[in-house]
């Protein structure tokens, strides 16, 4: 599953985007980390490696409503310049 997991002081929330298996805890040992969200800043900052989540998702990983709004209004990334 891929869902936010909680890193930042008490009032003051700072999340990483982790790839984790379901069972267990929100802030337990995560397989790979594959963004941040700062709901603290104007306009809240998110960082997303969308071609990590597109493999984690390949593989059957599903995201929580939360991290799916995230992607959803994430922009697209630059094509590759080759």
């Amino acid at each position: 599953m891929i869902r936010l997991a909680r890193v930042g002081a008490r009032k003051q929330p700072y999340y990483r985007v982790v790839v984790i298996e379901k069972d267990r805890a929100r802030n337990g040992r995560s397989i790979e980390v594959v963004g941040t969200y700062n709901p603290r800043t104007e306009p809240a900052s998110v960082n997303l490696k969308l071609e990590r989540i597109a493999y984690w998702r390949g593989v059957g990983a599903q995201l929580s409503t939360t991290v799916e709004k995230l992607v959803k209004n994430a922009p697209a990334p630059a094509p590759a310049a080759a």
